[in-house]
């Protein structure tokens, strides 16, 4: 009959036992409920208790409200199951050998901050809802539950995971450009900086400058101006490396490119690649002048290394504007004496905007 409910879209009805203070067993009758299908992106959900058949349950909620489901069968379990697969929300029961669900709570909240965590017992004297809450959980649930009131959590977290999704989406880009801004560049270039030097691999900031700008826009107006702004930050995004590089609005008209798993050689190509293209997009008289310095040092002195790693890059930024523009100015490869390079500059020629 159980698999018949399920092959139906019902979920299941059953006895859910639950320990009450006097250690005696009382059933408790979980509802039928048809499960609301409705298309929208699935999420990743670890399901958290020591019962089987509680376990069983939840994985077959999760699965058919169309969900990623995974199991684990106490806190520690949990925490080796979430260093192994990524997890967006935790329905987790309290009392479970080794390691509970208020210290399995309060782990995740610390060092998995972004994964929301939804807290299962049967043990309503003990455990209020005020004090799941103060340990980071998103929400609370008591034995016995009805399915609906399950999933009625479950969407709604995952709403308001939505909502702080786009928040961040909102206060990390540049509304021109569609770019991450110089917030969001601050941010991420220091941990790209801990990530190279503990994985010791090459990581490169190339500093870009539109030349000309100011007389591009007084000849063609600033709504043309937005515009080359725009299709630059195209082309950046389409000529770096997907998935590698990132790319950010600076300031104005100045763009950097946050070049990471690379050698000099690599990171000049990326750099040339993108001034090619925009040389042969007809966006003249505007040119491209560029600085790229290589994050040198080691994590001990990180703030300072940064600071040295932005002031090289707009030096030799700096350097390919006042010789000319139209270049690559940067560090020679293994040059502890960081004696600049200049790519050959292209011929300057009068072109028409776009």
């Amino acid at each position: 009959m159980r698999k018949k409910v399920v092959k139906w879209s019902i979920l299941d009805y059953r006895y859910i036992l639950s320990f009450l203070e006097a250690a005696i067993f009382e059933p408790y009758f979980c509802s039928v409920t048809r499960v609301n299908k409705k298309s929208r992106t699935p999420y990743t959900i670890l399901s958290v208790d020591d019962d089987t058949e509680m376990i069983g349950l939840l994985h077959e909620v999760v699965s058919q409200l169309g969900h990623t489901s995974f199991t684990a069968v106490d806190g520690v379990d949990a925490l080796e199951k979430l260093g192994e697969h990524q997890a967006d929300i935790v329905i987790t029961d309290i009392s479970m050998p080794r390691m509970n669900g208020i210290d399995l709570t309060k782990r995740i909240k610390t060092d998995l901050e972004d994964v929301d965590v939804v807290v299962v017992t049967g043990y309503q004297d003990e455990y209020r809802y005020t004090d799941v809450i103060e340990i980071g959980a998103s929400d609370f649930i008591s034995k016995p539950f009805n399915i609906n009131e399950l999933e009625a959590k479950i969407n709604r977290i995952i709403r308001e995971r939505e909502l702080r999704a786009e928040l961040k989406r909102l206060s990390i880009r540049d509304g021109l450009t569609g770019l991450y801004n110089r917030r969001y560049f601050d941010e991420n270039l220091k941990r790209e900086a801990i990530r190279a030097f503990r994985q010791h691999y090459g990581l490169f900031l190339l500093l870009v400058d539109v030349d000309n700008f100011k007389d591009y826009n007084d000849q063609f107006g600033h709504q043309k101006g937005d515009d080359l702004l725009k299709e630059l930050a195209r082309l950046m995004m389409l000529y770096s490396r997907d998935n590698v590089d990132s790319v950010y609005r600076y300031g104005g008209d100045e763009f950097a490119v946050i070049i990471p798993h690379a050698q000099h050689q690599q990171a000049m190509m990326v750099a040339k690649r993108l001034r090619s293209k925009f040389n042969s997009s007809n966006l003249g008289p505007a040119f491209l002048s560029m600085g790229m310095a290589r994050l040198e040092g080691g994590l001990k002195a990180l703030e300072q290394e940064l600071e040295n790693l932005l002031r090289a890059a707009d030096q030799y930024l700096y350097m390919a504007k006042n010789s000319g523009g139209d270049q690559i100015c940067a560090a020679e490869e293994n040059s502890a004496e960081r004696k600049h390079q200049q790519t050959k500059p292209a011929k300057i020629e009068s072109k028409q905007p776009a």
